[in-house]
């Protein structure tokens, strides 16, 4: 698996786009891990074939997260994309999509020339998505949030989308060979986020080889950054990825 961090900021960093992760798996297909108000130029920037991607994943519905589906969508009429799309998220996810839709294109959802299929992936259920496996479980946030487990049937990856860990995503996150959380704050807990000193937690309990850290609240970034450079502890390597940045397991 290959992890293209297209974003890896939270919602008002004006530094670092929002958290967002282009997942190429095993068998070769391309997933794109949620899809915020600044995502749509950055992929668009990095891919250029309109039919590249495969699915989207929502990990929940604030803006930072899945503002950008309508500008992927338009663009992908506007350079023609024919493949089908798989959407999947939480069970409302469906009817967020098109209200966005026509908010910020009315009537524009009727011309698209691709199909698209809307999965749904609610907690205990395991879905086939293009050749890999996909599962969810819910964390603590503010709003009702999915992390999601991808299974390529060599490698793991666990996705936290927002919000604080909880005994059913540290199931999910086991023996994954990669977890990428947020970590809002450094070591203050905060109500509905994460922070880096539960997430090293976190991490160590589900027993993972490699911790990518995102969505870090912009006035601590630099000290989480000197904090975590080049950290390593009991087999665990922990990284703080910046825009753009690739990570291959």
């Amino acid at each position: 698996m290959q992890i293209h961090f297209l974003g890896v900021g939270e919602a008002c960093d004006e530094r670092c786009p929002n958290t967002s992760l282009h997942v190429t798996a095993g068998n070769g297909q391309r997933f794109l891990l949620d899809c915020g108000f600044t995502t749509p130029h950055l992929y668009f920037a990095n891919y250029r074939d309109p039919d590249e991607l495969d699915a989207v994943w929502i990990s929940h519905f604030h803006g930072d997260h899945f503002f950008g589906m309508p500008l992927l969508l338009l663009r992908f009429w506007e350079m023609d994309r024919r493949k089908k799309l798989i959407i999947a998220g939480p069970r409302e996810t469906r009817e967020k999509i098109a209200a966005a839709m026509e908010l910020a294109y009315p009537d524009f959802m009727a011309r698209l020339r691709y199909p698209l299929d809307f999965v749904v992936i609610e907690p205990g259920h395991v879905r086939a998505i293009a050749g890999t496996s996909w599962s969810s479980a819910e964390n603590v946030h503010s709003r009702r949030c999915l992390a999601l487990c991808i299974d390529d049937g060599s490698h793991r990856i666990f996705y936290s989308g927002d919000g604080r860990p909880t005994r059913e995503t540290e199931t999910l996150a086991r023996g994954c060979d990669l977890i990428v959380h947020e970590a809002f704050r450094l070591d203050e807990e905060v109500e509905n986020h994460g922070s880096v000193r539960g997430c090293l937690e976190f991490a160590d309990r589900a027993g993972v080889k490699h911790l990518a850290l995102v969505h870090v609240q912009r006035n601590c970034r630099e000290t989480a950054e000197k904090t975590l450079a080049g950290l390593v502890r009991d087999g665990l390597h922990v990284f703080l990825p910046g825009p753009g940045e690739l990570f291959s397991l």
